[in-house]
């Protein structure tokens, strides 16, 4: 990593920091006076990101880590000094497939970033999370894994299963000084999650907000975050289900003509 944060300031660590919800939440956590260790594939983006937020007199640190590889994350995990808040915002989409095509390649690999990388990255993170005190995990989910929809069986179902580790864990921590909180967004309207699920298919990925006049930004689902663990100690924000106003449910999303 490249800085060392006070002694005195919390930690944050982000996954997928490199783009979308991910890069917004380090943002907005650093702004609010955190250290934020930004994590992802990319070491491009991350390094970028660092280095604009430690010229704006922030602090952040930038590491290279894929979520699915268990040794990555257990080695990531020896590397903190200390780890206060932990966003676990890597995962993503892929296809739209109904279940009768779809491609359990693109299943499995839904599952092991959703599930097992919040899995990995949790395991290693809850000793020091504890160790803080006042530790704070907090797992992006997403509607899906509350209602499916035609061709979204896979990803409803990884969500669903990261949905259920968060639920779980937070029972099977009560009594420890951690907070277990989940965020679940609707129709978030970034650079890359449509387009990354359609492989690249930039008019596809259009459709999906097409007619909608406001979709929830980046920027709105890290402000959500932002205030979840900015709550007292006491306070547990166990569920914040967040949608645009245009959108009711999944299948009902109000278009303009």
């Amino acid at each position: 990593m490249t800085d060392t944060p006070a002694a005195s300031l919390r930690t944050a660590v982000v996954t997928g920091a490199s783009s979308g919800i991910g890069a917004a939440t380090a943002r907005a956590l650093a702004a609010a006076g955190h250290h934020v260790v930004l994590t992802a594939r990319r070491k491009d983006r991350i390094e970028a990101l660092a280095d604009e937020l430690t010229a704006a007199g922030r602090s952040a640190s930038a590491y290279p880590l894929d979520v699915t590889d268990q040794t990555a994350v257990d080695t990531f995990a020896r590397s903190l000094d200390r780890c206060d808040i932990l966003i676990n915002n890597a995962g993503g989409a892929l296809g739209l497939d109904p279940v009768a095509g779809a491609d359990p390649a693109e299943w499995r690999q839904m599952y092991e970033t959703n599930v097992l990388g919040t899995l990995h990255v949790t395991q290693a993170l809850l000793p020091a999370l504890t160790a803080s005190g006042d530790g704070t995990v907090v797992v992006l989910t997403s509607t899906a894994g509350r209602g499916t929809y035609e061709g979204g069986a896979g990803y409803a179902a990884a969500k669903h299963g990261q949905q259920v580790l968060t639920e779980t864990l937070r029972l099977e921590i009560v009594g420890t000084p951690v907070r277990v909180i989940e965020v679940a967004p609707g129709m978030v309207r970034t650079d890359e999650f449509a387009l990354n699920r359609f492989k690249g298919d930039a008019e596809r990925a259009a459709k999906v907000y097409q007619g909608v006049a406001q979709p929830l930004t980046a920027e709105d689902v890290a402000d959500t975050i932002a205030w979840a663990v900015s709550r007292p100690s006491h306070v547990n924000i166990d569920l914040l289900v967040v949608r645009p106003r245009a959108q009711a449910s999944n299948s009902k999303v109000h278009r303009e003509p």
